[in-house]
């Protein structure tokens, strides 16, 4: 089906031929000052057949926020798509791809291990209460288990 050039990158991408579980790289912006802005989409699902519920999805999202600093100071953010398959992971600085993957690889690991949520309750979070430890933790393992097909993005064309 051909649909005419969208702006928003993510939009332009066939989600029929991806295979998650992936990490790749989204877009590349280099700012007015001369600085880089890297943005990466960190598939967890299957599009159109597979989602995180939303207490997964929001935990992942304060787990990698937060623990993924500790591993380096060049994350801008990491943000939930609403299609709740994956999140974008913008990142300061033009990286290494290998590298990427070792900061995802560090800072799942982080989450598998954690034993809370960071900044899970009504003082910090808007909806302190829709959170899951355990979901976000298997959410996590299971990317961390299929680390192989994480540079495949889209299935090989049929013969």
């Amino acid at each position: 089906m051909n649909q005419p050039r969208m702006n928003v990158e993510s939009f332009n991408l066939d989600h029929r031929t991806v295979v998650a579980p992936y990490v790749r790289l989204a877009d590349r912006k280099v700012l007015p000052a001369g600085d880089v802005i890297s943005k990466y989409d960190v598939r967890f699902t299957q599009p159109n057949t597979a989602h995180l519920e939303m207490p997964a999805v929001h935990s992942l999202e304060h787990m990698v926020a937060e623990h993924s600093r500790n591993h380096t100071d060049r994350v801008i953010d990491f943000s939930p798509m609403g299609c709740q398959t994956g999140f974008y992971l913008i990142l300061e600085g033009d990286w290494e791809y290998g590298d990427v993957l070792d900061l995802v690889r560090a800072t799942l690991e982080d989450v598998a291990a954690a034993g809370e949520v960071p900044a899970a309750n009504e003082t910090q979070c808007g909806w302190g209460a829709n959170h899951s430890l355990a979901d976000a933790q298997a959410a996590a393992r299971a990317f961390l288990a299929a680390r192989d097909e994480w540079s495949t993005v889209t299935a090989p064309a049929a013969p």
